[in-house]
């Protein structure tokens, strides 16, 4: 029997809830926007909204809830809390870094991190266990690290290059087998 997900990340926007959500929506697959809530009279000397404005939207990225909230300018995302995407291979990565970069901070772009045009993080990034499940020690694991720190958008093909130590070129996107 299934469990409902009791855990379900709630994001506050200043004023940009709904086009946030649908922004999102559109970048992800299996996702929808379920519901929308708009603010009434009441509470309005607390939350200072007109009534009939957008309040929440329930949302769905890749079958994951969602909630965001037109809660006002207050509260602020930082890096300390993102959203990692782990993805299968160089075509993903690119297919999330460029849509959800699209707009945001260029100067926040780090090793896979990005802040998309709400100010949100995101970690676009590969299954990293291939190049840093290894011991910390490893040479393998230690170039590979090197390699990630000086990019911003994570490239497989240079972290596997790195990862085996030679000077040769693996493919776009390729997966290596190759021990780390």
């Amino acid at each position: 029997m299934a469990t409902p997900q009791r855990i379900t990340p709630f994001l506050w926007f200043a004023n940009e809830a709904e086009d946030a959500a649908r922004f999102y929506t559109s970048i992800f697959k299996h996702s929808r926007i379920a519901a929308i809530s708009r603010y009434s009279d009441a509470g309005k000397e607390v939350h200072g909204r007109p009534a009939g404005s957008v309040m929440t939207v329930a949302f769905e990225l890749d079958g994951h809830p969602f909630t965001a909230l037109n809660g006002g300018p207050m509260f602020q995302f930082t890096e300390a809390v993102s959203f990692q995407i782990q993805c299968e291979n160089q075509e993903e990565i690119d297919y999330y870094w460029d849509r959800l970069s699209a707009g945001g901070d260029p100067t926040a772009q780090q090793c896979g991190w990005l802040k998309d045009r709400y100010g949100l993080s995101w970690q676009v990034t590969p299954r990293m266990e291939q190049f840093f499940a290894q011991d910390e020690k490893s040479p393998g694991a230690k170039r590979a690290m090197e390699a990630m720190l000086k990019m911003k958008k994570i490239n497989i093909a240079e972290l596997e290059r790195a990862a085996r130590g030679d000077g040769g070129a693996a493919g776009a996107g390729a997966r290596s087998t190759a021990k780390v």
